[in-house]
């Protein structure tokens, strides 16, 4: 289960964490603020033929190469409605940069630990997977994304 792995990884919930936010529709979510590389405007991208559906493609960002992955095919969500440019999250992983792209980004926000609670039940699909547990907030649910298991390539291969 997610939050298992993500409790061992990091020891669970800190004193204090600062997560980075973004909404993908009308869910919102934290990334841990030391993974996060920078936050982009939507960029040009190249179309990578026969990447798994999930790769909406590579992105140069000043001569590095990014694959560029589509939160909302992630999460097995409806398309971005006509005109609306997704946001590039740039995160860091141990085999480099890759970019979450998102609906809209949100601020920096520091949560406290009493307030994190494992994934809900009631939270299902893809994002159930991808989520390491929640933070109750005063009008909502922040939903920790566990970046790793996010950019596994593998996994997104099954959408293909």
């Amino acid at each position: 289960m997610a939050t298992d792995a993500w409790t061992a990884k990091t020891g669970g919930p800190q004193k204090s964490n600062q997560f980075a936010t973004f909404f993908v529709a009308d869910l919102f979510f934290g990334v841990d603020v030391l993974c996060v590389q920078e936050v982009l405007r939507s960029q040009q991208m190249t179309n990578v033929p026969k990447a798994p559906e999930v790769i909406e493609g590579l992105i140069n960002l000043r001569g590095q190469i990014v694959t560029a992955i589509d939160m909302r095919r992630r999460l097995e969500l409806p398309p971005r409605g006509n005109g609306k440019t997704p946001m590039n999250m740039v995160v860091r992983t141990e085999d480099g940069a890759v970019s979450l792209l998102v609906d809209e980004i949100g601020d920096v926000l520091d949560v406290d630990s009493a307030t994190w609670e494992r994934t809900p039940e009631s939270l299902a699909g893809s994002a159930r997977e991808l989520i390491c547990g929640v933070y109750k907030l005063k009008d909502r649910l922040l939903l920790v994304l566990d970046t790793d298991k996010t950019v596994e390539i593998a996994a997104a291969m099954g959408s293909a």
